[in-house]
């Protein structure tokens, strides 16, 4: 018999929050019907979502220059997608954009949209200007707003008690700083996480005010702190995998702190947080005698602690699934009562659009027609000049497109740069999940090498050689026309000697699944792939560093395989900082070994000189 996902190992059993659910349900609820509605006539939709934004921008400066009132005499959805693709370009990057959003940051208004934005979300470019994407108050209200209210109450139609006990989620923060009118910039989650009603807001484990707090370290011990103070965590929430094992290691290498700060009702002072986050966090630590002994049995019995101990009511678990975000949620699967919690894909998000998320136990995102404009390109025409976009109802299941999308935030045709493979339907239109960034496909000489397929050909070297990897990353470097891998390894033992034995497995894997690979290598139009070693915890000490650089947390949308000499600057960085752990333990271990060698040598002798004495005594 399935166990209760409500009731814990004592048997008391989670409150049924009846006024929340019921306030959820009225919002979230009437707009699922809307979703369902739009999702029968996909076509019908997108024609009338297109008609919409063109109609509200239309006498803004890029609708003029666009002739938006031109497409908008179409008398069909046929020549209206036609005309929209004759005289809108397709926006490959921010930069084509770029030049617009400067003129609404310096206050001007009506140039993308009418008006000026709300608020800017923030994120990297492929320059190394930042990319501002504005958000309009109607995106924020009519599109983002509402589909978290689906979001919501989507939780409650898989787990209906999960707002009875409190909620961990980890956003951007809220506001980073303005732009030169006075336009904040910032994290959309943080904002909205900040806008939610009081009634939900009050069972947050920790404030937005955490996510302000600088240092990288002393951030994850305050939510983790603030978090397992609870037993009664019914969800956890953030976009990246990566985040939860970050945050599983810091409890796990402060457990004994974070458990004495628990019961004293503390936040420790081995960490850089400021007087002001200090005090407005004082009314959410309390000491907990009680909860602190509580963990203290449980570290004892268990070794360590996990959340499958220490959560015993999670109800839900909601992180990315796809792509090569695989890699590190496998690393902490062991540690959830999956009998109990519900591990729900994030859905298809980006800083520039919520694209779509998934409503089911599939990693599949249903998309909004009535909210987004759609359109793809098939993954044979991506190097095509002259591309063919299609419509959401023209896809095919089981092929993969490139991403296009149109908002009300003054996003036009604009290209995701986002490998998605189409899935089921629901009701009569696609769904589709991320398999990798476009830029996931590397190509230096033609050998068009995928990271799913890298990924794939690391973990058969590991299967083949019985080593296993922490973390793997792989870098094209087209000046020397071969790959550079770098391995962290379970096993920190492991030599130069025995990783390039691995990188030359994980070379021949890879001429096995990709034949153009194989066919470069064979010509040596690549030649063989360098491997190096990475120090331990490479891929904290690298998002640390970026985090450092300005990077958010929520948009580490790092790819595993990729054409980046910045970035891998930064592994060459570990790499040496590793070299010199290496000679620093060499040099320890001769030390050890011309040690143990004296030793042997005095030993040796002292046996010879005994054994020379006993046969003067037998001759006598």
């Amino acid at each position: 018999m399935k166990k209760k996902t409500y009731v814990d190992n004592n048997g008391n059993a989670l409150p049924y929050p009846w006024l929340i659910n019921t306030a959820l349900c009225l919002v979230g609820g009437s707009q699922r019907l809307r979703l369902n509605f739009w999702n029968k006539h996909p076509k019908h939709a997108a024609e009338r979502t297109l008609r919409d934004i063109l109609t509200i921008s239309k006498d803004t400066v890029y609708g003029k220059e666009h002739h938006f009132d031109r497409i908008l005499s179409a008398t069909s959805a046929e020549d209206l997608f036609r005309l929209y693709q004759q005289y809108v370009p397709v926006n490959d990057s921010f930069e084509t954009l770029r030049p617009y959003v400067e003129r609404h940051k310096n206050g001007e208004k009506d140039i993308l949209f009418p008006g000026k934005p709300d608020m800017y979300a923030t994120t990297s470019g492929t320059t190394s200007e930042p990319k501002w994407v504005p958000m309009t108050h109607k995106y924020l209200k009519d599109v983002y707003g509402k589909m978290t209210h689906i979001w919501i109450w989507n939780f409650i139609c898989h787990r209906s008690r999960i707002f009875g006990g409190h909620l961990f989620t980890t956003v951007g923060k809220e506001l980073e700083g303005y732009a030169p009118d006075g336009t904040i910039f910032g994290s959309v989650s943080g904002v909205l996480v900040r806008d939610v009603p009081s009634i939900i807001k009050k069972h947050y484990t920790a404030p937005a005010c955490v996510m302000s707090i600088d240092d990288y370290a002393a951030r994850n011990y305050t939510l983790m702190r603030l978090a397992i103070q609870y037993r009664d965590v019914t969800l956890w929430a953030t976009a990246n995998p990566s985040t939860i094992l970050e945050l599983l290691r810091t409890l796990n290498e402060n457990t004994l702190e974070m458990i004495d700060d628990i019961e004293h009702g503390t936040l420790s002072w081995n960490f850089d947080i400021s007087d002001y986050i200090r005090e407005e966090l004082a009314d959410y630590m309390k000491p907990e005698p009680k909860r602190a002994q509580e963990l203290r049995d449980l570290l004892e019995k268990h070794g360590k602690l996990e959340p499958k101990h220490f959560w015993p009511w999670l109800q839900l678990l909601s992180t990315w699934k796809c792509g090569n975000t695989k890699i590190y949620m496998e690393k902490y699967m062991d540690q959830f009562n999956w009998d109990k919690t519900f591990y729900q894909e994030l859905g298809y998000i980006a800083t520039e659009c919520r694209f779509g998320f998934s409503l089911d136990e599939t990693n599949e995102s249903v998309l909004f027609p009535h909210f987004h404009y759609y359109e793809f390109v098939e993954e044979s025409e991506l190097d095509s000049p002259h591309k063919n976009y299609l419509q959401i109802h023209e896809l095919e299941k089981g092929k993969r497109y490139c991403a296009y999308v149109t908002t009300y935030s003054g996003l036009f045709r604009y290209n995701m740069n986002d490998l998605v493979e189409v899935g089921g339907k629901f009701y009569n239109t696609p769904t589709v999940h991320m398999v990798s960034k476009v830029n996931g496909i590397v190509s230096m000489t033609g050998e068009k090498l995928y990271e799913p397929q890298f990924i794939d050909a690391v973990h058969k070297a590991e299967e083949e050689l019985e080593i296993k990897t922490k973390f793997f990353v792989g870098f094209a470097d087209i000046q020397e026309s071969k790959y550079h891998f770098y391995f962290e390894f379970a096993d920190e033992k492991i030599d130069q000697k025995t990783a390039d034995k691995f990188a030359t497995i994980v070379d021949k894997k890879l001429q096995e699944i990709n034949n153009e690979y194989e066919s470069k290598r064979a010509s040596f139009r690549l030649h063989e792939p360098q491997a190096h070693i990475l120090l331990n915890n490479a891929y904290a000490r690298f998002k640390a560093a970026c985090l450092r650089d300005g990077f958010r947390d929520g948009q580490f949308k790092f790819n595993l395989l990729m054409q980046d000499d910045k970035r891998r600057r930064k592994f060459d960085q570990i790499e040496r900082e590793t070299t010199l752990s290496d000679k620093i333990i060499e040099w320890a271990n001769n030390i050890d070994n011309r040690i143990n060698d004296r030793k042997e040598r005095r030993a040796k002798r002292r046996y010879t000189r005994q054994e020379r004495r006993l046969k003067r005594k037998q001759n006598q």
